[in-house]
């Protein structure tokens, strides 16, 4: 069973900076395609970032590119999302997802197998 736990979400005012980890259980970690997530009351869940678990490439949402950026450490276990240039429309709460082996349309939620719990991020003006 892979279990993903999120960390960090906390409130920061606009223009500051936020890291927040997510800490992956299971054997193959390198396996794992790898995204972060987002989502505000009353929105659909966003896709933000993906690392691909197949050479390591990733890729954003136009909404973040340039102010977020995801690092995965096989080492570790452990996939981030440094965000800067936090905006309040950024506030939300931010899930991390692993796809097994999975390099297709990673922007879509239903192909992520495995869900944190999530982690309540706040942006105020």
């Amino acid at each position: 069973q892979v279990r993903l736990v999120e960390s960090g979400g906390e409130l920061v005012q606009a223009g500051g900076s936020l890291k927040l980890s997510c800490a992956v259980s299971g054997r193959t970690f390198n396996h794992y395609t790898l995204g972060w997530f987002r989502q505000a009351p009353g929105k659909e869940r966003e896709f933000l970032a993906v690392v691909l678990w197949s050479g390591g490439n990733t890729y954003y949402a136009d909404s973040v590119k340039g102010r977020f950026t995801i690092s995965r450490d096989n080492a570790k276990n452990t996939v981030d999302l440094q965000m800067n240039s936090l905006k309040p429309e950024d506030t939300a709460v931010y899930y991390c997802a692993a796809a097994p082996l999975y390099s297709g349309s990673y922007y879509v939620p239903s192909v992520y197998d495995y869900w944190g719990q999530g982690t309540q991020v706040t942006v105020s003006s």
